[in-house]
């Protein structure tokens, strides 16, 4: 039986690298802004239902994250119109994954987990974290990062206790030695719950 694990964090507290960590144990990830970036590229499923909404929206043949910004600063009514024509193939991108994946475990990378009400379908979740000033200094680190982005971001995310309340399972991203560890002991500890599943 497949177990299945959702992954999420807020900004800055090392969801990607710890996703990596379960690509590099074998562990298929499902990642859902990959997802989305491949929706909005040139020849992706979202280009023309998007296109059909927000003519200026695509540019060269792909949605552009830029302008998307625009539209939505100047009408936050076009979140919702985007999420009509994404969530949906999202969806279906993520079926396709399990459908092709059996192993005892797939992670879910999703940034806003919560957000979208995927603990619902997840058989459990993983909630990386790290202290507040960990976090910020790796966020403005990032080129181009202002102080006013990195507020606005995480005004849009639940916040990191009520992500760790709401956890199944949570991992400190400190070091990345520690990281790859509770990785690996979080493997071993759901793939024994698979294994007794499929003997129950």
């Amino acid at each position: 039986m497949t177990i299945l694990l959702g992954l999420t964090g807020s900004i800055g507290m090392g969801k990607s690298t710890t996703a990596q960590m379960f690509r590099d144990e074998g562990v298929p990830v499902w990642d859902a802004d990959a997802t989305v970036h491949e929706l909005y590229a040139i020849g992706g499923l979202a280009v023309a239902p998007i296109s059909a909404v927000f003519p200026n929206a695509v540019v060269e043949n792909s949605v552009s994250r830029d302008v998307l910004k625009e539209l939505i600063a100047a009408d936050p009514s076009v979140i919702a119109q985007l999420e009509k024509i994404v969530h949906p193939l999202v969806a279906d991108s993520r079926q396709k994954f399990l459908a092709d994946h059996k192993e005892q475990l797939v992670v879910f990378d999703i940034p806003l987990l919560f957000e979208t009400g995927a603990d619902e379908w997840l058989d459990a979740v993983l909630v990386v974290t790290a202290p507040t000033d960990v976090q910020k200094s790796r966020v403005m680190d990032r080129p181009g990062m202002t102080e006013q982005q990195f507020q606005t971001i995480l005004s849009r995310q639940t916040p990191d206790a009520e992500k760790r309340e709401r956890a199944d399972h949570i991992i400190e991203t400190l070091t990345l030695d520690d990281t790859r560890t509770a990785v690996r002991n979080l493997i071993v500890e759901l793939k024994g719950q698979s294994d007794a599943r499929n003997r129950t």
